[in-house]
């Protein structure tokens, strides 16, 4: 039975690839090998769990932070930010891109909505870097990776998901997942830096030179900064010294992005109820796939799949590093096909028995697998922010422009996943401190 759970797994995978709304498709395939190899009566278990999955407060914090990054986006945050930080570095070589690397992270503390921060600086940001003559590949590479650090800074959806399926508090995987954000966010920077020095014409300082006397810059870079700035404290300041909950900062972090609509002058009714359906959809898009999922995984364990697994995995020469080397190469692959979604609710919860099984640090390992996880926003052929940044770039772009333009920081992102495998205190230094500072790490 154990090798017909392997089998399910493969139909699953077939299926998914062919196109199959995927929490229909983890529901259904669960229902036919559960009632082929186990009954019916297996299933009264289904409930139970869906039930906990339905009062779960910590998933909770999901639709909070979703309506909150909407919000943000629809407040104007982003065309000040984006602005503010353009005149302010456009005085450099690859300033311009390195001002949507740092919008991109202020965006990602504070929205953590791919899709929409990639739209937004995509529409913004794209035509003005075209226009001063940055090279397309460059272009179009900072703005999609960019905008997907809302996958690895806090808060994070992953990361709330992650924690969650891996039994790992959500709290602790938002500090441990900061020093490897900003990691990448310099190492994005550092590498706008070395391509503007070598190929000057690839990444030019901005046409109008701003200067440095401007009495109303500082006035507007104060302006644009301290609202997020001051949101982002609230929200992750509150988690990271044990005054809220993530679900409770998360309710903060939904009423500041209220209070900054209303003091952009943005909060109508439309932008509300427009923020409050998008919200719904996005929420229930990630339900439906978790009870799915839930399903599924049910009749894997019903059948003896998470012991086989355990067993093959466990049985593997070279341990520990062995079945990291496997693991992480698996998640990276099927990223080039599968939305982190499926891979967090399908694959995460097989391996991460493993891993305990294996000694391995849950924390460490959850930010290992976020980290992962972001490169999926970015390789073809089904990377979503290389199609969000496709459908809103100017006819001159192309699909291949997307593709070259990725690459590097594709393989930055790699980088700073063997950083972290090798270093694993990149991950686990700000979390231990944070607990001793309170007090509880001895």
């Amino acid at each position: 039975m154990e090798v017909w759970a392997l089998v399910m797994f493969a139909v699953l995978f077939a299926l998914l690839l062919l196109g199959y709304p995927v929490a229909f498709t983890l529901g259904g395939v669960a229902l036919a090998f559960g009632a082929i190899f186990l009954d019916m009566d297996f299933f009264r278990l289904l409930p139970l769990r869906i039930w906990g999955i339905m009062t779960n407060f910590t998933l909770l914090a999901v639709p909070l932070f979703v309506f909150m990054g909407v919000i943000l986006e629809k407040s104007g945050l982003a065309e000040d930010l984006l602005e503010t930080m353009g005149l302010l570095f456009g005085r450099l070589r690859g300033g311009l891109g390195i001002s949507i690397v740092v919008v991109g992270a202020l965006l990602a503390a504070t929205t953590g909505v791919v899709g929409a921060t990639v739209v937004t600086m995509g529409i913004i940001a794209l035509p003005s870097m075209l226009k001063h003559g940055y090279a397309k590949e460059l272009a179009t590479g900072t703005i999609a990776s960019a905008g997907t650090l809302g996958q690895i800074i806090p808060p994070s959806i992953v990361l709330i998901l992650l924690g969650d399926v891996m039994g790992v508090a959500v709290g602790q995987l938002f500090m441990a997942a900061v020093v490897p954000g900003v990691l990448l966010i310099l190492l994005y920077i550092f590498h706008i830096a070395i391509t503007a020095w070598r190929r000057p014409e690839a990444a030019p300082a901005l046409n109008r030179v701003v200067s440095q006397g401007n009495p109303s810059l500082g006035r507007r870079v104060a302006k644009s900064l301290i609202p997020p700035l001051t949101l982002v404290i609230a929200v992750l300041g509150s988690i990271f010294f044990g005054i809220a909950s993530p679900t409770e900062s998360a309710a903060v972090g939904a009423l500041g992005a209220i209070l900054l609509a209303l003091w952009h002058r943005r909060l109508t009714l439309a932008n509300l109820h427009a923020a409050s359906a998008q919200t719904v959809r996005l929420t229930s898009m990630v339900f439906i796939i978790l009870i799915g999922a839930t399903a599924f995984g049910l009749v894997f364990r019903g059948m003896g799949g998470d012991t086989l697994v355990l067993e093959l995995m466990t049985g593997l020469p070279g341990g520990s590093w062995t079945f990291l080397a496997l693991s992480m190469l698996l998640i990276f692959l099927l990223g080039f096909f599968l939305d982190f979604l499926e891979i967090c609710f399908i694959v995460v919860p097989i391996l991460t028995p493993v891993a305990i099984h294996l000694g391995l640090n849950p924390l460490w390992f959850a930010v290992l697998i976020a980290l992962n996880l972001q490169t999926s926003f970015l390789t073809p052929p089904f990377g979503f922010s290389l199609f969000y940044l496709k459908a809103v770039a100017p006819p001159e772009v192309h699909i291949t422009h997307l593709y070259r333009g990725i690459l590097p920081f594709v393989a930055i992102q790699l980088i700073t996943l063997a950083l972290l495998l090798v270093f694993p205190e990149i991950g686990l230094w700000l979390p231990t401190t944070m607990d001793r500072l309170q007090g509880m790490g001895g």
